[in-house]
């Protein structure tokens, strides 16, 4: 490409559609349809890598707790609609309605599991199909070369049916490497962040309940923290 070649050569749709349609079915029937539904509504969330940070919690679960040990649980029913974050204010509720404080950590952390189970299958799938795909444009290229023999007899289309084997091979690789892996690593990294902003919120709906003092409140949800947040933070 870079000394006059046709970058329009790499685009050949039958070796695309081969590896492109065969990774996604192959990916799929080591899993279940389900996954691939799921994996595919993720899509877009892993393109847009928008996700909360969980260090901007901090301060609204303090503001809560500083609330709750001067005006006591029940004060803290209209600060709920200051709070843009649906599993926090699902945790204060439950607080605030006189639930067990073992009960609220046991909902909200079985909640978090099923996140984390969830963002692990959706990773996992775009995982296995960059582990696919290398070894299925491999096939595609052998497919082709095998194309290639039954036309020896026609010289004039050789080129063009040699450069469509090897492209098989291309788009395996590449696909691996710029579609698929990069998606399964940008799918763990949002949900790392996440499931961090979930345990700050867990942490703090506890201490809230426990009536703990705001500034330790703050020490111990900045300890939950992905690393970096706290640096920036003290910035």
């Amino acid at each position: 490409m870079m000394e006059g070649g046709n970058p329009m050569s790499l685009l050949l749709l039958p070796p695309m559609l081969l590896v492109l349609g065969t990774t996604i079915m192959v990916t799929i029937a080591g899993g279940t349809v389900a996954d691939a539904k799921a994996a595919g509504k993720n899509i877009g969330r892993a393109m847009s890598g928008k996700v909360e940070p969980a260090d901007a919690l901090v301060p609204q679960v303090v503001s809560l707790a500083e609330r709750a040990r001067r005006e006591g649980l029940l004060a803290l029913e209209d600060s709920l609609r200051d709070i843009d974050d649906p599993f926090l204010v699902k945790g204060v509720t439950m607080a605030i309605d006189g639930t067990d404080p073992d009960d609220v950590r046991d909902i909200l952390e079985a909640e978090l599991r099923a996140k984390k189970r969830d963002d692990k299958q959706a990773a996992k799938f775009f995982g296995d199909a960059g582990a696919y795909s290398p070894t299925i444009g491999i096939i595609g290229t052998v497919m082709g070369l095998v194309h290639v023999l039954e036309n020896l007899a026609s010289p004039e289309e050789l080129g063009h049916l040699i450069a469509g084997a090897f492209v098989a091979t291309l788009w395996g690789v590449m696909s691996a490497n710029v579609i698929w892996l990069p998606l399964s690593s940008r799918l763990k990294r949002l949900g790392e962040l996440e499931c961090a902003r979930m345990e700050v919120a867990i942490e703090g709906v506890a201490a809230i309940q426990a009536g703990a003092n705001p500034r330790l409140v703050a020490e111990k949800l900045r300890s939950l923290l992905p690393t970096g947040t706290v640096e920036r933070e003290a910035a």
